[in-house]
């Protein structure tokens, strides 16, 4: 049988395109940059993605999901003030817009109209950053193969956020307009203006640092949550169990911080054995409970009148 001699296909992410297949005879085109949905496999050949998400991409893909939310649910609570009732339907107006952003997202993403997708496996750093490989074989014309390597996990958050921003201008000026009563005519627009701040910014981070975020997310998580719960607990002078009681907000504040924790967790130990993994759960309460049991010791009014005495 004949066989095809072709140059070399220079670069990390060039690959030929199938034009046509007879048989187990498949004809080639020339070496240049995969279609979306496809990437190269080890021969150099454009082969199209078939595979689905696994249990990780979808960690990713949540916690990319839930960075809009808790920012949402931030500016929201930071700019309602002690006098607004509104807060609460706002947290849930946001809640909504998020959720059926996801959803809208993966119905209109291949294969459309189902919840499924099917994706490319990330096999190393570089597959989310093509545009750095562009080879350059005569060392004055570039080869352009910038491609999804990663399809879609790098372009269907910026799907998202899309929908995200286009549910929040149609659904939450209406609301905020109806109750915000509170609110002084300037204030109520306040944690939607911040939206508009936050958007552009996420989307850069992703645009930029998608690749980092899908390996860092888990030990990011866990660090921004303790941070912020021993921050809250801090402000809200809560510093024995009682205190935690007093009012339901600070539950729900603590219940939301043990669920991120726990996301973090099972996003570094992906469940694979579960005998070995589910235990670590246990450890999500205890960054709190070293708080409650420590905070007595540390109070700066009692380190301070403790120095004096000493004195």
């Amino acid at each position: 049988a004949a066989v095809d001699i072709q140059p070399a296909c220079l670069g990390l992410y060039c690959g030929r395109t199938v034009l046509s297949v007879n048989g187990s005879l498949e004809t080639y085109g020339d070496c240049g940059v995969c279609p979306r949905g496809q990437r190269t496999d080890d021969n150099k050949i454009c082969r199209e993605c078939t595979g689905s998400p696994d249990r990780y991409d979808w960690l990713y893909l949540g916690f990319m999901a839930m960075l809009p939310l808790v920012l949402h649910w931030f500016f929201i609570e930071w700019y309602s003030g002690k006098k607004s009732s509104s807060a609460l339907l706002q947290h849930i107006t946001a809640l909504l817009e998020c959720s059926i952003a996801a959803v809208v997202t993966l119905v209109v993403s291949d294969p459309v109209g189902s919840l499924h997708i099917r994706s490319c496996r990330v096999k190393k750093l570089s597959d989310w950053y093509t545009m750095l490989y562009n080879p350059s074989p005569d060392y004055i014309t570039t080869v352009h193969c910038t491609h999804e390597a990663v399809y879609p996990l790098y372009t269907i958050v910026f799907i998202y956020y899309a929908f995200c921003l286009v549910l929040m201008m149609l659904l939450r000026p209406l609301l905020v307009k109806k109750i915000a009563c509170g609110l002084g005519k300037s204030d109520r627009f306040k944690s939607i203006y911040a939206a508009l701040y936050f958007f552009p910014i996420l989307t850069v981070l992703q645009a930029v640092g998608g690749g980092l975020l899908y390996y860092a997310f888990p030990y990011i998580i866990l660090v921004l949550s303790l941070v912020t719960l021993a921050v809250y607990m801090s402000a809200s002078e809560v510093e024995s169990f009682k205190d935690l009681l007093v009012r339901k907000k600070r539950l729900v504040v603590l219940f939301s911080h043990w669920l991120l924790h726990a996301y973090g967790i099972i996003s570094i130990s992906k469940l694979d054995k579960l005998e070995q993994d589910l235990p670590l759960l246990a450890l999500v309460p205890a960054p709190a409970l070293f708080y409650l049991i420590t905070a007595k010791y540390t109070e700066p009014s009692r380190i301070l009148s403790d120095g004096g005495n000493g004195h």
